[in-house]
């Protein structure tokens, strides 16, 4: 099972039959251990990484680190439950170390990025202050690289 997850969070787009030939078993196996592991929810979703520089689309990612004062009996979870609920947050993290919590959001521009974080995250009740990093250059995300020859991605794919 943990091949079959890790070929798939490389290359969501393999086939079953791809995926088969690749792990030594049947379509119908991949197929039903795929099937059980979305009814698990252990596989959460399927995503396409984009290069919106290359789509010559307006974006901007920021990393916003949250210090918070942990709640009784709930800690940090009643406040990343308020945040996670915002559309723009992509991904929330607990971390350890200097601040509670990790935000990446997207955002048009860097004025759309801190109007949210003046607005939506720095009233939020436990927020006790908030730092903006904005993201200036992608050169690898999701263990994709940015910037690359089709060739040299598909020969790091086989690494």
């Amino acid at each position: 099972m943990m091949s079959l997850l890790k070929l798939l969070e490389k290359n969501c787009r393999l086939n079953n039959a791809q995926l088969a030939s690749m792990l030594g078993i049947s379509e119908d196996e991949v197929a039903k251990k795929i099937e059980e592991l979305e009814k698990n929810h252990i596989i959460l979703g399927y995503r396409a990484i984009v290069d919106w520089e290359q789509a010559k689309e307006d974006s901007v990612n920021a990393l916003i680190e949250v210090k918070v004062t942990p709640q009784r009996d709930l800690g940090f979870e009643r406040v990343a439950e308020r945040i996670y609920q915002y559309e723009e947050v992509e991904s929330l993290y607990l971390m350890s170390g200097g601040f509670d919590l990790c935000v990446m959001i997207n955002g048009k521009s860097m004025k759309e990025v801190a109007q949210f974080v003046a607005t939506k995250l720095a009233p939020i009740e436990g927020v006790r202050g908030t730092a903006t990093h904005f993201v200036l250059k992608k050169y690898k995300d999701h263990g994709v690289m940015f910037n690359v020859e089709e060739e040299k991605q598909e020969r790091a794919y086989l690494l």
